[in-house]
């Protein structure tokens, strides 16, 4: 392409001079209601806004600050690429996504080890279709045994991210089916990119919220099943906050 030939930016993430740092780590609440009732769960202190999010202090562990919410592929990036310059080193975020397999039930948790871009963001940071997980933060092993322990179930494996929900057409849900999606969200890639091209920890774990693996979509966010899943995972990353300091 014609503008290849220099690929020096004009407009860096930077830390501004009356800006504080931030902890070193980081929990993303996507989900609006997630993050309110998070925020209830643990003492926090109201830092800042960052862009459309609000950002929070965990009282209860000074290294960890809240973030959240957000929608979408470019404010997920937009907002990562501030927090790694507020210092941020370490990301674990919690979001819902669509099953696009039957064995992939609504109230289970997918833990995406690569995502498939169909968002317009990834691309400006490589060129592949396919984004491999980035490094895992320190804290992400103790939360899925946690999780595990409170007998959840647990899918590892790629998920398929995009901009348009409305536009999960048939052929789509088929054609990621038939390659061993798991499931389908609006951030996962978008997150993986700016993260390895930081050099920075990321994990996520997504709800399944909803399911389009029989061709007809299902909601459940309001199954018992998926309540039970949110409820257990937002008092586990409670614990972490109190039990990692």
């Amino acid at each position: 392409m014609w503008w290849s030939c220099d690929n020096r930016v004009l407009v860096e993430p930077r830390r501004g001079r009356s800006e504080l740092p931030l902890p070193s780590k980081a929990i993303i609440i996507i989900m609006p209601e997630d993050f309110e009732a998070f925020t209830s769960l643990v003492s926090c202190i109201y830092l800042r806004n960052i862009f459309l999010s609000r950002v929070y202090k965990c009282e209860d562990n000074e290294g960890i600050c809240v973030v959240g919410p957000l929608l979408g592929a470019p404010q997920a990036v937009m907002l990562t690429e501030k927090l790694v310059a507020l210092g941020v080193r370490e990301f674990i975020a919690l979001g819902w996504c669509g099953s696009l397999q039957d064995h992939v039930a609504i109230g289970d948790v997918v833990l995406p080890e690569g995502a498939l871009s169909e968002e317009g963001t990834s691309r400006h940071y490589f060129s592949d279709i396919e984004v491999s997980s980035p490094l895992l933060p320190s804290d992400f092993s103790f939360l899925t045994e946690e999780l595990k322990a409170r007998d959840l179930r647990f899918h590892r494996g790629r998920v398929w991210t995009t901009d348009a929900p409305y536009r999960e057409t048939i052929g789509k849900v088929l054609f990621y089916q038939n390659k061993g999606i798991l499931a389908v969200d609006m951030e996962t890639s978008a997150f993986f990119s700016v993260t390895r091209f930081r050099g920075v920890a990321f994990g996520i774990l997504l709800m399944v919220s909803d399911g389009l693996g029989g061709l007809k979509w299902k909601a459940g966010m309001k199954s018992v099943e998926f309540l039970r899943t949110r409820k257990i995972i937002l008092e586990a990353l409670r614990d972490l906050v109190h039990q990692r300091r």
